[in-house]
């Protein structure tokens, strides 16, 4: 299967068209469109563009030698994926993420819910939050799962990114060309603006977007 025929697959397993397509990933108009024409004027995306692509619909986009696959589970005949969760905090200043090294546990979502997500289990983990920025949203001792792919910053969603040695969680604004707004979901705590290379530093240090959170009711 060529690569439109496999973009245009996976738009009918997510039952997205192009434009809804499009908009979800934050893609300008005819981003994906211009790959997946079925004339002669049909362009044929560099690496770069077919990964981004690939990932903003959860596709695996892949050049090496062979990995293991995510470990996958079977229950009452419906299968799930495993979800990496690492011993790390949000917000509480002494998070480092090594998704490279061993996680503590693993959580199972079922595989037909993340694909309708368009989550990658491989390249998705959990961490837990602290504090109460986020609430209501989010709120103390919940774990939220952080899509590493999805690092471009779409305007009023929820990101972990880097900052300075912490590692924080904030909904981000972003004014084009000027500024990204840090807001934190609780009145209590004030937006944080910021402009110029304290801007770019942001830009540069997102982990991801968080695309599940899960509530501790104990």
């Amino acid at each position: 299967m060529d690569f439109a025929a496999e973009i245009i697959h996976r738009l009918e397993q997510l039952e997205l068209n192009v434009n809804q397509a499009e908009v979800r990933a934050g893609f300008p108009q005819g981003y994906i469109r211009g790959v997946v024409r079925t004339d002669s004027k049909r362009a044929i995306p560099n690496v770069e563009k077919a990964a981004e692509i690939a990932k903003a619909l959860g596709l695996e986009f892949y050049v090496g030698a062979p990995r293991s696959p995510v470990p996958t589970t079977l229950i009452n005949g419906a299968e799930f994926d495993t979800i990496r969760r690492f011993d790390v905090s949000a917000a509480a200043g002494d998070g480092m993420i090594n998704p490279e090294g061993d996680p503590v546990d693993h959580l199972a979502f079922s595989k037909r819910w993340l694909a309708s997500q368009g989550i990658s289990p491989g390249d998705s983990y959990l961490i837990t939050v602290r504090g109460d920025s986020m609430e209501p949203a989010i709120y103390h001792g919940d774990l939220v799962m952080i899509d590493e792919r999805k690092t471009r910053i779409r305007s009023g969603k929820i990101y972990a990114f880097r900052d300075g040695d912490a590692l924080r969680i904030k909904r981000i604004e972003v004014i084009p060309d000027t500024a990204l707004i840090l807001r934190s979901d609780n009145p209590k705590h004030a937006p944080d603006h910021r402009v110029g290379d304290a801007m770019n530093h942001v830009s540069q240090h997102i982990l991801g977007q968080i695309v599940w959170s899960g509530h501790n009711w104990a």
